[in-house]
């Protein structure tokens, strides 16, 4: 037990020092800051939002400099604790509030914005001293900025989707990962695209102005037919957001990624499908025959199911649950780029219209002879 509590204290000490933030209090600031050494630092009060918000970003920002953190401080004060004395003395009013101290007894309170590339290009602007800040993970979102809005937003060939966000928002971090995700979805999508904006930037406040955002995130469709923006309400997940989209751009995408189900299907030549596979000899070349004649005016979409058709026409015994089934395997696998599986995907919902309804009649057969024993 001993040495399962000493284990678990070391632990938390170790994780406790992992940080580059220095904190600082009365008995320690003057010995840091001031002594030559230039320190941005954060007076903060623990209940505060904004702080809370702000402190990963602030630990981010003392990793990007911690290779050089023997020529600038990164630290925080706790003024509405211990440190309050400190607060009081630097005319603290409001939380966060970031002071620089340029080390030779000058101070000046920070005002850009708080996210981490601003918070870098102050100190290296000050300082001369470059971050390593890593790159951003890769991503599908389009990123817009002023320069390139309209003309990416405004393109009479796309649909688009735009979240108007900050970095300091809460609720734009809680939506970032589903966002990501419906991006990812819809890449192979060319007339469906899925952008951002950084609406707090100041660089973008035209565009903000412009169509009134007034919180974040707000998120609104450009339609291709339509550039009058139409504000989307539903609920901020991947899965409400991607039949959003599967609505609007008239598309089949599914959650997660590919196609859904509907993908490739054709109400009118479903019935035709199980009519055709559930009947015989001459019954079903007169149906394979009405296919053709729709198919004329159906166009390029009805050839999948014409195809299936002259297999079982050929003679190609079990054809339809073989390849049903095979597809299926390799839809499973996924081991396939997007584009063949999105083929492989229609293929097998346009083989389940000839099957799926036998399949249906089997499943309640079954229940009936359940329910009787």
């Amino acid at each position: 037990m001993l040495f399962s509590f000493s284990f678990v204290v070391s632990a938390l000490i170790a994780g406790a020092s992992a940080s580059n933030v220095i904190d600082l209090d009365p008995s320690n600031f003057d010995s840091v800051v001031g002594k030559g050494k230039p320190a941005l630092v954060e007076f903060f009060a623990p209940w505060c939002g904004h702080c809370k918000n702000l402190a990963p970003v602030y630990e981010q920002l003392a990793d990007a400099f911690a290779h050089v953190k023997d020529k600038v401080v990164i630290a925080k004060v706790d003024a509405d604790g211990e440190g309050k004395p400190l607060g009081k003395k630097y005319g603290v009013t409001g939380y966060p509030t970031l002071k620089w101290f340029d080390g030779e007894g000058n101070e000046e309170k920070y005002a850009s914005a708080r996210d981490l590339e601003s918070l870098a290009s102050f100190i290296t602007s000050k300082t001369g001293l470059k971050s390593k800040i890593p790159g951003p993970p890769p991503t599908d979102v389009l990123v817009l900025d002023s320069n390139n809005f309209d003309e990416i937003v405004m393109d009479s060939s796309k649909n688009v989707l735009v979240s108007f966000t900050a970095p300091w928002c809460g609720h734009c971090k809680n939506l970032k990962p589903h966002y990501e995700k419906v991006a990812t979805t819809f890449k192979p999508e060319s007339h469906c695209v899925v952008a951002n904006i950084d609406g707090d930037a100041q660089k973008n406040a035209p565009v903000s102005q412009k169509y009134e955002i007034a919180g974040f995130p707000t998120i609104k469709f450009f339609s291709k037919d339509n550039k009058e923006p139409v504000d989307y309400d539903g609920a901020r997940t991947e899965e409400e957001i991607v039949a959003y989209l599967n609505e609007k751009c008239g598309t089949n995408r599914a959650v997660g990624g590919g196609l859904n189900d509907d993908a490739g299907r054709l109400p009118e030549f479903d019935s035709i499908a199980h009519k055709f596979f559930t009947a015989t000899g001459n019954a079903r070349d007169s149906i394979y025959q009405e296919a053709l004649q729709l198919a004329a005016s159906a166009g390029a979409a009805s050839k999948p199911y014409l195809r299936v058709m002259e297999k079982v026409v050929n003679g190609s015994t079990g054809y339809v649950e073989k390849e049903a089934k095979r597809l299926g395997s390799i839809l499973a696998k996924r081991n396939l780029n997007p584009t063949k599986l999105d083929e492989i995907k229609i293929k097998a919902n346009i083989l389940k219209a000839f099957i799926e309804e036998k399949v249906a009649e089997e499943k309640e057969k079954i229940a009936r002879e359940e329910s009787e024993l």
